[in-house]
């Protein structure tokens, strides 16, 4: 199995969790996980860990791409149009975009549940996508 990008999420089984990061000393998380500084800016935090992200959030903002992307990324041949929905992440509070399976653009609606799944990009490496919440 080949990840779109290494190390920002994880399957496991039929489960799929985006990795995050989490300040030691304010609790601050975020999207990806990253190394370093904490990223809230009152905090001067250097020791961040890695970890699963809640798998459910209701969408914040969605759109589709009616358009190819330009290179160097690969696009299906024909292209067919993308539902990407921005979806605030349940307990955490942040916002992760990502590629909508199996729902399209008239069928999402702020505020709607969303849950973590996964699949491929159209050169074959699987990335995460939202789903209908089961």
């Amino acid at each position: 199995m080949t990840y779109a990008i290494e190390g920002w999420f994880a399957i496991e089984g039929d489960a799929v969790r985006l990795l995050g990061a989490r300040c030691a000393a304010c609790g601050t998380v975020c999207f990806p996980p990253r190394r370093g500084l904490c990223p809230n800016p009152r905090c001067a935090g250097e020791d961040l860990e890695v970890v699963p992200l809640p798998r459910r959030g209701r969408v914040w903002s969605y759109t589709n791409a009616c358009y190819p992307p330009p290179a160097p990324y690969v696009a299906a041949r024909p292209y067919v149009p993308v539902t990407l929905a921005a979806v605030e992440l349940d307990e955490v509070g942040i916002v992760v975009l990502g590629q909508v399976k199996g729902l399209t653009v008239e069928e999402l609606q702020v505020g709607m549940e969303l849950e973590l799944t996964s699949g491929p990009l159209a050169d074959g490496p699987l990335v995460w996508m939202w789903g209908r919440a089961s």
